[in-house]
């Protein structure tokens, strides 16, 4: 049973974890001339398990022990890349002046000096690379054979290979999307000895990650099959990831790959996904236990208050998107997160966003609009704003301030609209329920949704657009849930695909990627509020669609070339 498979996952995860975050790796060596990795993994089905663990728990880690930062709850991968992805584009600012990585990423002004976030983004999913990669060598056939396993745990250690392999697969896709050229290896490249891995660019690894995940989605291969492996990998990850590769190749590759991608759309459509009904469900403290909203995900970052206890992820997203002072001191009723910390007071969306794509209008900033609730609650209560789109039913504005006026204001909480779209709330418990629950959890159980069918039915209009087709059905789902009246693919263009997606997908890590893809996100063309540093906005220099190597990791690898236009 997928409830069942959480269970061990999140069981198994527990060998890896310190107290306080996800540490303690020492369990499985990573050094391949490590002679106790025989012993340590030996002939026994969980020691393999917990090791295909460590992986997954890449995203999640709070582990600091190869990592030069100050707080390792804030480098945890799906944080960083979050950040870098929404922090940086017209979907989110946020208000921690202090932080230098925050005015970086406020203000497009990154350079290769020490950014936190973004050195975190590359050293994570670089790491994750490492991990996967000698987690493959450790179970090559001829060292299983040497150890007495069995040729039945052998057969599902082929399975935990390839699942690894899409990990390896989708550690990269964050690489390159971010840093377009990264240093690159696979299991069989040299290690040690001075060899420092040779530095590709993005559209070699593109080749690399398109073979690895087609010859793994294929009929016959070990991936399990789609939906039976929640919250782990299986072949609707691989395409999931496909299609996303393909929407995006003529930015990696300079080629454009939209009949690819409509395609492996249509592949995933015949493995039995299904639209979530209830858009909120999506992003609820149950998520991963609610089998409507479970069906839509293609692949997603398990949590667990107990179990990947984390300052990173939805605990980040939850925490960060709410003050102290809101719900009468009750911020927890807001957000389902209960506890003895306090509400971090740091993200949020600005007012022209919410006003451009869900067409807000009467805000009444004086108007409390209660605690938080079930969602059949949520889509008929009053907000103290209008909104037709149910999506846009999602954020509190009480005590709040419209307007971003000048750069003090812009670290200014209050300056700007709470997206509660992630709450921990179950999504059929009410407020009071929820208060009087004994329970009271620091850090959230939402799983994060890195790939869903939402955004697959969007790639699709957007393939269709290119090459021909018709996304409409799949549109006029999108459509219903949120209450608005459907698109036909004749009304597909790039204007309301950016709309839509900035609906549809808002805060799930896309932004700075879309924004790339239609050429907007250095265009002059395309402003929001301190857009290159300036109050009303202003264009980028291109080199700025890639991050800076960081200055730290080319001074450890002099064989690391600086991005183009980045002076050190």
């Amino acid at each position: 049973m997928k409830l069942n498979l959480k269970n061990i996952f999140s069981a198994a995860a527990v060998a890896l974890m310190s107290t306080a975050c996800i540490g303690d790796l020492d369990t499985i060596p990573l050094n391949e001339t490590e002679v106790t990795s025989e012993v340590a993994y030996g002939a026994n089905e969980l020691a393999y398990l917990q090791g295909l663990t460590k992986l997954y728990a890449q995203f999640a880690s709070n582990n600091t022990d190869d990592i030069i930062v100050k707080d390792g709850g804030s480098s945890e991968l799906i944080r960083t890349f979050w950040s870098t992805q929404e922090i940086s584009t017209d979907a989110c600012k946020v208000g921690w002046g202090n932080d230098d990585w925050a005015q970086d990423l406020n203000n497009n002004t990154w350079s290769p000096a020490h950014n936190h976030m973004i050195y975190s983004v590359y050293i994570r999913t670089l790491q994750g690379v490492a991990y996967v990669n000698e987690y493959l060598r450790q179970t090559e056939s001829s060292r299983l054979d040497s150890r007495g396993v069995s040729p039945e745990l052998a057969a599902k250690i082929q399975q935990f290979r390839a699942e690894a392999r899409f990990l390896r697969a989708y550690f990269y896709w964050m690489a390159f999307d971010s840093f377009g050229k990264v240093p690159f290896s696979v299991e069989d490249t040299p290690i040690g000895g001075g060899n420092n891995p040779p530095q590709k660019n993005s559209d070699y690894i593109f080749n690399f990650i398109v073979d690895e995940l087609e010859e793994l989605a294929k009929d016959g291969s070990a991936m399990p099959e789609a939906q039976s492996n929640y919250p782990r990998a299986d072949k609707g990850s691989c395409l999931g990831l496909l299609a996303r590769l393909y929407l995006n190749a003529k930015v990696y590759t300079g080629t454009e790959m939209y009949d690819k991608a409509k395609s492996t759309c249509e592949r995933i459509y015949q493995l039995g996904y299904s639209i979530c009904p209830d858009y909120a469900a999506l992003f609820r403290g149950d998520n991963g236990e609610n089998a409507a909203a479970r069906d839509e995900f293609l692949f997603s970052v398990a949590y667990h208050s107990e179990n990947t206890k984390s300052y990173g992820g939805t605990t980040f997203l939850n925490l960060a998107s709410v003050a102290s002072e809101d719900g009468d001191n009750k911020w927890w009723t807001i957000i389902g997160t209960k506890g003895g910390d306090i509400a971090w007071a740091g993200i949020r969306t600005p007012y022209e966003y919410v006003s451009k794509y869900f067409n807000v209008k009467n805000p009444r900033y004086d108007f409390n609009p209660g605690l938080a609730c079930t969602t059949e609650e949520l889509l008929t209560r009053d907000l103290g704003y209008d909104v037709e789109d149910n999506r846009g039913r999602l954020f509190y504005i009480f005590g709040r301030e419209q307007d971003i006026k000048n750069e003090e204001e812009l670290y200014i909480f209050l300056h700007g609209w709470s997206c509660l779209k992630f709450n921990n709330h179950p999504h059929n418990m009410t407020a009071e329920d929820f208060e009087a629950e004994s329970v009271k959890n620091t850090n959230s159980d939402i799983d994060f949704p890195l790939i869903r069918l939402g955004e697959i039915h969007l790639i699709y209009a957007e393939a269709c657009m290119h090459v021909g087709g018709d996304a409409s059905a799949k549109l006029a789902e999108l459509a219903s849930r949120a209450g608005v009246a459907p698109t036909a693919q004749s009304g597909v263009t790039e204007d309301w695909l950016i709309a839509e997606r900035a609906r549809e997908l808002m805060w799930e890590g896309h932004r700075r990627t879309d924004l790339i893809r239609y050429d907007k996100y250095t265009s002059g063309d395309f402003l929001w509020k301190f857009k290159g540093g300036e109050l009303n906005g202003k264009a980028l220099d291109d080199y700025k669609k890639v991050y800076a190597i960081p200055k730290t990791e080319r001074e450890g690898n002099p064989d690391l070339e600086q991005n183009e236009g980045y002076v050190e």
